[in-house]
């Protein structure tokens, strides 16, 4: 595999790429580069470079204490297949200012064998959840 760095360095970020990706994903279309941006500026952000070009990314909303939100993860299609994925998903949530989170959320449409090796599984109790969609959720079939 070639050297690749996992960085938390929001200055780091290719934000252009990330909206492309985003928008041409199932869960992040309609996103405005703005939307896009300010996310970033909100949250917990991880690159993934190979020769210092980026191509991987996940957003996390966390209090640093209770409750962590794993959002927009992916790895850009022609790096997909190397491990890059489940690299990200180690540092992540090895990450000393994470590690000690208490619950752990995500949503997916297409990823659930990758993140089961990581110990999410399906919600228990799903009648205590609820939600509040202010536009159409594109995540839902």
């Amino acid at each position: 595999m070639e050297e690749f760095i996992i960085s938390d360095e929001k200055s780091k970020l290719d934000l252009k790429l990330i909206h492309r990706f985003l928008t041409n994903s199932y869960w992040g279309k309609g996103r405005t580069f703005n939307e896009v941006k300010n996310s970033i500026d909100n949250c917990l952000c991880f690159g993934v470079y190979i020769e210092s070009k980026q191509v991987g990314f996940a957003r996390i909303l966390t209090d640093y204490t209770i409750f962590a939100y794993l959002m927009d993860v992916f790895i850009v299609e022609d790096f997909r297949g190397r491990g890059l994925s489940k690299k990200l998903l180690e540092r992540i949530l090895k990450d000393e200012r994470l590690i000690k989170i208490k619950r752990w959320m995500l949503a997916t449409s297409d990823a659930h064998s990758l993140y089961k090796k990581f110990g999410f599984k399906p919600v228990d109790n799903p009648e205590i959840y609820m939600i509040k969609i202010n536009e159409p959720d594109l995540a839902q079939p």
